[in-house]
């Protein structure tokens, strides 16, 4: 059986070091490409009813996002799986990991420290801390 790979993608450079370095660091792994729409918390959930509307671009942008990711598949001659899931990213990806069974997740990490770190939060940082798998972040 091959290992299984999930690398988070959002289209920012890190997302893409991050695909690039599973197809090269696990050549024979089956890769796949998550995209996660976010879901407005606190006082932007209270607009329900744009909340469907913004679904749907989120879904498009996504679609979008990983056809992108498809063609770095292809420069490397491999093959990408592509998932689209709504929710929190880091929640997301952690359930995705679990429920799927991959063997690891290869994240991009924008490398923030000090106040905008604090400030933005670190979808890596809360993977690493709940992942059942392994973890590789790459900066």
């Amino acid at each position: 059986m091959s290992e299984r790979i999930l690398v988070p993608y959002d289209g920012s450079d890190p997302a893409e070091a991050a695909l690039e370095f599973a197809f090269e660091t696990f050549p024979d792994a089956g890769v796949t490409a998550l995209y996660v729409v976010p879901v407005p918390e606190g006082y932007w959930q209270a607009f329900g009813a744009a909340e469907e509307i913004d679904r749907k671009r989120g879904r498009k942008r996504g679609e979008e996002i990983l056809e992108e990711a498809t063609a770095i598949a292809r420069e490397h001659d491999r093959n990408l799986e592509t998932v689209i899931e709504t929710g929190k990213p880091d929640q997301m990806i952690v359930s995705q990991a679990e429920e799927e069974e991959y063997d690891t997740v290869v994240i991009g990490s924008h490398g923030r420290e000090g106040v905008s770190r604090i400030l933005l939060g670190s979808v890596a940082e809360n993977v690493v801390r709940r992942s059942p798998t392994p973890v590789v972040v790459v900066r």
